[in-house]
């Protein structure tokens, strides 16, 4: 299939997907034309890194994801704390998130948002 084709089923831009093949995670064969030819496994390929993704892993640890997927002999405990140091760094993210509203509610709240020039927000956002 070419890479118009992959993309529709995979739920891919082909942009994603060239760069993809040009960082080394899909290796499409190419035909005397030189077009790519997507095989089933190539899209399967393409499925998974779409789902890594939308789950937020990195380049790196979908690279990794897809090396202990090939490998029959892995142990799923390797899987595993891939897939819980991801799930701390979105944890610590929501924190950092979570603390960032509770600051901005406050200096929201603290705000009269009236025709005055006073502003408490400008004022901490100026603050050294």
């Amino acid at each position: 299939m070419n890479i118009g084709d992959a993309a529709a089923r995979a739920g891919l831009p082909a942009k994603t997907i060239r760069y993809y093949e040009d960082i080394g995670l899909v290796s499409p064969r190419r035909g005397e034309n030189g077009y790519r030819s997507f095989s089933p496994n190539d899209l399967h390929k393409l499925v998974f890194l779409g789902r890594a993704r939308s789950l937020g892993f990195s380049i790196e640890d979908c690279r990794s994801l897809l090396a202990l997927y090939g490998d029959e002999n892995r142990a799923s405990a390797d899987v595993k704390t891939l897939a819980r140091a991801h799930l701390a760094q979105i944890s610590d993210k929501i924190a950092g998130l979570q603390a960032m509203h509770a600051t901005l509610t406050d200096l929201v709240s603290s705000c009269a948002g009236d025709s005055r020039p006073d502003c408490p927000i400008l004022k901490t956002l100026s603050d050294r």
